[in-house]
């Protein structure tokens, strides 16, 4: 058994569930089968289990290093990161026009988990790569996807995001990075920037010819001065190497490492301080600034960026989820192997009987259960997204690609932040499961837990994206999005409660009936604080909804999964395979899920529709 994932759980949700081989109907994917998807996942298991997997803890412990200029990293991670270009892993979903395999996202993000939950570290790289080309294919000129994007997608050019700046974190509005019109350029409206921006992941480093930041940066006005607020931003290539018109590599640009940032995971992953445009070391043409290009119309670079953003918003989900994934499957080998304690039987006093595994224990089981629930379940979300967004890819009819989007769109923040909370919680509970050990640097369950613990951070906070919920993704177009949601959560519900799921009987009848009256609450509880008439004290306690809707939207994935594995474990053939005691695994955790997790909600639903003031009448003064 893989301990990075499982990969029958994975041919469970992309062949059983989401019937992935479908989308070989639609004609970007008519080239496809499953036996192409297989052996696609075949490599990314091979290669990230072999490549990967086998420095993520000297990674961790040999940290990038810099003798004021260079940066340096063990040598394991540039042989990896070869490795996976040159098996056209960077480019997999893209078009054969770009030497792409046309691989479905939903197969592709598949694919690219083994290599997250073999090395998060190493697997950063070509994560940030695959945002950054695809927002470029999206809103860059022909002649800036040629000269930068060709390369990234070729494993040549690897690529970032700037965004935070020192004084600005996630307060974008508040960027003081300033952009100059110097010229046009073949590359498109060309620019010096000055300004300063943090915690770049990858922002450094030797590892390819060429590193294309994306740089959010303000323009100023007729008066000379920077534009207030995010409508001020505009978006800018700033490679680290100059290109010439063909491509070739020239001199260094101004963009300048002042520093790494050693962060408490995610140790392998260069986290930088750039300098832009200061002319400390290089000064291209001889002019002061970081030359950069503009990406599409001035002020519109917040609306670009949210491309990737949102890109990897999913991904930091998926990241999130593949470092509880593998720490439950390390935590349930541990359990199947520690002899420790006897079972609470009459002759469990007897010191002389032989100890059980771990496993034996029913705390222990409730612990590795809870794991299985979380990981799988936000697995199954995550994969499910991506089938999202291939299905918005396979219709020109803005009628049927508008209510998919709208979905997704509202999705997003849980897709994000559910994984980064629950799989967090998966970690701490895999150390438990290993009790001393797992407190031990000997063993990897502490590591998946400080590499996980930076996802509630990564791409935008709890706060944020429950602001961003319930503020804008709920109330959008009349509560349209929500809506969209609800239906299909009611036809599962429906489909529960008519008895042809034949294995799951009353059990699933009776998930159904509890996810109902959830789904009822979330949406009563949703008028409500919209109801109060005052904004503050709607999105007071904006991450107690997200969490409630997570919760939520978490039920319906894993009565979704019960209703296939319910009907598998019907046949015949099934219930008397090695498959049986899979489809059992399904069940028992959407089980623990209803009757240990989705009941949380009724508290918290109860706190929102009180439209509590407690942390809004919370004065500075009192702490």
């Amino acid at each position: 058994m893989s301990l990075i994932l499982s990969r029958r759980d994975l041919n469970f949700l992309l062949y059983e569930w989401l019937d992935v081989t479908a989308l070989t109907r639609i004609a970007r994917y008519a080239d496809h089968s499953r036996e192409t998807f297989d052996a696609a996942l075949d490599t990314c298991e091979r290669m990230a289990t072999d490549l990967f997997a086998p420095h993520n803890k000297k990674s961790d412990q040999h940290e990038p290093q810099v003798d004021g200029e260079t940066v340096t990293l063990i040598p394991e991670v540039e042989t990896a990161l070869k490795a996976f270009c040159e098996a056209g892993l960077m480019a997999a979903g893209q078009d054969y026009e770009y030497g792409g395999m046309q691989l479905p996202l939903v197969v592709e993000k598949a694919g690219f988990a083994w290599f997250t939950g073999a090395n998060v570290g190493t697997s950063a790289y070509p994560f940030l790569t695959i945002g950054n080309a695809n927002l470029l294919l999206t809103h860059g000129s022909a002649a800036q996807i040629d000269a930068f994007v060709r390369p990234e997608l070729e494993g040549r050019f690897f690529g970032t995001m700037c965004l935070s700046e020192p004084q600005a974190g996630s307060s974008l509005a508040d960027v003081a990075t300033r952009a100059d019109f110097e010229c046009d350029s073949p590359l498109g409206a060309q620019y010096r920037l000055r300004g300063n921006k943090m915690w770049i992941s990858g922002g450094d480093h030797e590892l390819a010819e060429n590193i294309v930041h994306l740089v959010l940066a303000k323009i100023p006005g007729p008066d000379g001065k920077l534009i207030p607020g995010v409508k001020g931003l505009s978006l800018f290539i700033v490679p680290k190497f100059l290109v010439d018109e063909n491509g070739a590599r020239g001199e260094r640009n101004d963009v300048v490492l002042a520093g790494l940032n050693h962060k408490l995971g995610y140790r392998g992953t260069t986290n930088c301080l750039l300098n832009f445009g200061e002319g400390t070391r290089h000064t291209p043409l001889g002019r002061a600034g970081a030359v950069g290009y503009r990406v599409g119309e001035a002020h519109r670079g917040l609306a670009y960026m949210f491309h990737m953003m949102n890109e990897a918003r999913i991904g930091v989900g998926l990241g999130a989820t593949l470092l509880g994934y593998t720490g439950y499957l390390h935590a349930l080998d541990y359990a199947r192997n520690r002899p420790q304690g006897r079972p609470i039987t009459a002759s469990s006093k007897d010191a002389a009987a032989p100890q059980v595994k771990l496993v034996e224990h029913a705390d222990v089981r409730r612990m590795l259960l809870a794991q299985k629930s979380y990981v799988e379940g936000a697995l199954a979300l995550n994969l499910w997204c991506a089938k999202l967004i291939d299905e918005t890819r396979a219709t020109d009819d803005e009628r049927e690609r508008a209510p998919l989007a709208l979905l997704l769109d509202l999705l997003t923040p849980i897709a994000k932040s559910w994984p980064s909370q629950w799989c967090l919680a998966a970690n701490d509970l895999a150390i438990q499961v290993h009790g001393g050990y797992g407190y031990t640097r000997e063993y990897n369950v502490e590591q998946f837990w400080r590499d996980n613990r930076l996802n509630p951070i990564h791409e935008g906070t709890h706060g944020i994206q429950a602001l961003d919920l319930l503020g804008r993704k709920v109330v959008i177009q009349d509560g349209a999005a929500l809506a969209l949601l609800a239906k299909r959560v009611q036809a599962s519900v429906e489909r529960a409660q008519s008895g042809t799921a034949a294995a799951g009987g009353t059990a699933l009848a009776n998930h159904a009936h509890a996810l109902g009256a959830a789904l009822a609450r979330l949406i009563d509880v949703t008028k409500q604080v919209w109801a109060a008439g005052d904004p503050a004290v709607t999105l007071a306690n904006a991450s107690v909804y997200l969490e409630a809707f997570g919760h939520v939207v978490l039920a319906w994935i894993w009565l979704e999964q019960a209703l296939v594995a319910s009907v598998a474990l019907a046949e015949p053939t099934s219930a008397q395979s090695d498959d049986a005691g899979f489809y059992r695994g399904k069940l028992a955790a959407c089980a623990y899920f209803f009757a240990w997790e989705l009941p949380k909600t009724s508290a918290q639903f109860d706190l929102l529709a009180s439209l509590d003031r407690t942390t809004l009448d919370m004065q500075d003064a009192w702490f």
